[in-house]
């Protein structure tokens, strides 16, 4: 099963590479990662996505816990949640295919955010499931370059990851 972890670290040097380490020191991957120092100076966020069976996820929880820069941590998965990812595409846009293009980021509600004679750079955010369906969607042979942000999350209602 799919889990986004949201974890609350010391803004301090090494904390990625600890959690890093923990994952492959015990052979467990990580399908998706994102740090960013939240609104308190002193303390970073990071969201990561990974698979596991309810065992082998609570016994990622419990690790990353013994981490002495973890602070607090929150498996999104287990409630309510709103997860978002971020991609930009880069596409050939020439002639024909520009117009067409145009439409199919209006479709999607994304932004073209570059445009020169040959190409587009579309930004678009949404569920992965949106992302994935606008790169199926995009006429073949004509996506330069994919860069993903990953998911991140946020709990709906009260629950928080603050102190």
């Amino acid at each position: 099963m799919r889990h986004i972890i949201a974890v609350l670290l010391e803004n301090e040097a090494g904390a990625l590479s600890r959690v890093a380490g923990l994952f492959s020191a015990r052979g467990y991957n990580i399908e998706s990662l994102t740090v960013a120092p939240t609104d308190d100076p002193t303390l970073s966020r990071m969201t990561l996505v990974t698979t596991g069976n309810d065992e082998i996820v609570e016994q990622i929880k419990k690790q990353l816990n013994k981490l002495i820069d973890t602070v607090k941590l929150l498996d999104l998965s287990e409630g309510p949640h709103i997860e978002r990812e971020m991609m930009m595409v880069k596409v050939r846009a020439e002639r024909d295919d520009r117009e067409e293009l145009k439409r199919l980021a209006d479709i999607f509600r994304a932004k073209i955010i570059d445009v020169t004679d040959t190409s587009y750079v579309v930004e678009l955010t949404g569920a992965s499931k949106k992302l994935d369906a606008f790169i199926d969607a995009v006429p073949e042979g004509l996506i330069i370059e994919v860069v993903r942000s990953g998911p991140t999350g946020i709990a709906r209602g009260e629950k928080g990851l603050s102190l």
